[in-house]
């Protein structure tokens, strides 16, 4: 089975398809699906799944949300963070975009402060920018990720980011 680097967790059946979530990143889905025609992924008919310790501090959901069969390489999913989750340091191939649709959350790149982010804020990585992105720290926050594959991979991870580097916009 072809391999897509995105996020991880443990093995995920969605909407009729096997999903494969390996390696802090890696997700993979069967391929055959013809792209000609419509599809709906129904609200609530993918599992979500947990953010590794690997990728992520605190606690993590990730609802996948799709993935666009070849020759489009672009995946998604809807990522909530509780109070003080994050991610690790990382980075994307092709860049990301992330919609925030609730809660109050920072983002911050490699050499630059810490930024609140909240409800209808889109922001957007270029790519190879080193960064990271999470809750408040009294506040959950939830955004829509949108990447796209590159040579099998939509993210490299890094090391984790430090309580000290959380904490440094207070």
């Amino acid at each position: 089975m072809p391999r897509r680097n995105f996020l991880k967790t443990s093995a995920i059946a969605l909407g009729g398809l096997s999903w494969g979530w390996g390696a802090c990143g890696r997700i993979g889905a069967s391929q055959g699906r013809k792209n000609s025609e419509m599809e709906i992924k129904r609200s609530g008919s993918q599992a979500s799944g947990k953010g590794p310790a690997e990728c992520f501090t605190g606690s993590v959901r990730i609802d996948p949300l799709f993935s666009a069969p070849a020759p489009a390489r672009v995946l998604s999913a809807s990522v909530t963070f509780e109070p003080g989750a994050r991610t690790a340091w990382h980075t994307h191939p092709l860049g990301q975009t992330l919609i925030v649709t609730a809660g109050c959350g920072r983002v911050q790149r490699w050499g630059s402060p810490i930024e609140e982010i909240r409800p209808g804020d889109v922001i957007w990585f270029p790519p190879g920018e080193k960064h990271w992105h999470g809750a408040a720290q009294t506040t959950a926050m939830t955004h829509i990720a949108i990447v796209e594959v590159l040579d099998g991979k939509s993210a490299d991870w890094m090391e984790q980011v430090s309580d000290k580097q959380y904490r440094a916009a207070q």
